[in-house]
């Protein structure tokens, strides 16, 4: 089993300058406000989630820090990696919580290790913001779960009508991961909206987490010859599907419709000019034109040498959520205070856009439906 590894990290920016928590009677004399951090940096797929939102999540608290927004206070982040295994996820969840006091935690990476651990927060009255879980009644766990990546049932559907009318779609094939809560609600969701659309499923293939070999199933589905194929997988699962089903000879006229799992700039690289034309639904994408998001790319990119992905997006927006929730409650020990004022936030400007919470505490952010680019290796605004 994967054991925990925390890290603390507790910075200042003083004009410039970082300055070690500690290291002066200044430094002595702010308040901290302890924020979990819990990604999946290893484990596999889970890790091309992780890794991104861990990131755009530091820099954002970089950034906070140094701006001196908060006055007196400081974020400090303790991180820890959950390997994408749900069980270490409980136990870094209990950690966090009993020994380290945080107010909040960012996370978990993966839906299936949140509906594990949340309800631990939800107990201790500890906030915690999913910026990468898309599962369908996640916040149901509790009123101090909230997320900013928009859940399946409000995009999906919105996918699939534009794959429909652009591509005169009326016979589709879905391939999902059985063991995963992720993937799993993803099918449910993608099985409810073909319905809806009065669509003919002409096969559905399932396989296990940590398949690579994904031609028996592609090969069943190429027999039925869909108009399309509907992917209910994590993203390293998808890049190594579309390449498989190209490699086979499935017709290159057959649409390929993705879930938001699908998402990633790590898909163009796994996957190539394979990943040309997948249809996908996303709140954000690198080339969305609002000012927020071009200055957010730009900073991220001089601070990592990559373009961020819309996971980086998420994570980043959570992070100025839940630090603007601790700016109005002025208090670094209640959870419950830092929830309330969460809560109270309805005219939020982030990356993803200009928006607020709904009744569940999903953000209320516009879907958009994306096309992949493998040659750019980009996601692009679908044209209408």
């Amino acid at each position: 089993m994967v054991m925990p590894t925390f890290s603390r990290r507790r910075v200042l920016a003083l004009g410039g300058a970082v300055v070690l928590s500690g290291s002066s009677a200044f430094a002595q004399s702010r308040r901290v406000a302890k924020i979990g951090l819990v990604q999946s940096t290893t484990g596999g797929s889970a890790a091309l989630y992780g890794t991104e939102q861990k990131q755009a999540i530091e820099l954002a608290f970089a950034e906070i820090n140094a701006s001196g927004t908060l006055k007196d206070i400081t974020l400090e982040a303790i991180y820890a990696d959950d390997g994408a295994d749900r069980g270490q996820t409980v136990n870094i969840f209990q950690r966090l919580i009993r020994q380290d006091n945080v107010i909040a935690i960012l996370g978990p990476s993966l839906s299936n290790s949140a509906f594990a651990a949340d309800p631990i927060a939800q107990q201790a009255g500890v906030v915690v913001i999913a910026s990468s879980n898309t599962a369908p009644n996640l916040t149901k766990i509790g009123d101090f779960v909230f997320r900013t990546s928009v859940p399946e049932d409000q995009v999906f559907p919105t996918v699939l009508r534009y794959a429909v009318k652009k591509h005169g779609i009326k016979q589709v094939a879905l391939i999902y991961g059985l063991d995963d809560a992720l993937t799993r609600s993803a099918h449910e969701v993608q099985k409810k909206a073909v319905t809806e659309l009065g669509l003919q499923q002409v096969a559905i293939e399932s396989y296990q987490r940590g398949d690579v070999d994904f031609s028996a199933q592609l090969t069943k589905i190429r027999e039925q010859k869909p108009d399309a194929i509907i992917l209910g997988t994590l993203a390293e699962e998808a890049a190594a599907i579309l390449r498989q089903a190209r490699q086979l000879g499935i017709d290159d006229k057959v649409a390929f419709i993705g879930c938001n799992a699908n998402i990633s700039a790590k898909l163009f690289e796994l996957a190539g000019p394979a990943a040309n034309g997948i249809i996908v639904g996303a709140s954000w994408f690198a080339g969305y034109d609002n000012a927020r998001s071009k200055a957010f790319v730009e900073a991220y990119r001089k601070r990592y040498g990559t373009t961020p992905d819309i996971y980086d997006a998420q994570g980043y927006d959570a992070a100025y959520l839940l630090a603007e929730a601790v700016r109005r409650a002025d208090d670094v020990s209640s959870g419950k205070v830092v929830r309330d004022k969460l809560a109270a936030i309805t005219d939020f400007d982030g990356v993803l856009g200009h928006f607020g919470w709904s009744a569940d505490r999903d953000a209320t952010v516009q879907p958009k439906v994306l096309i992949g680019d493998g040659s750019s290796k980009v996601f692009v605004a679908a044209p209408s």
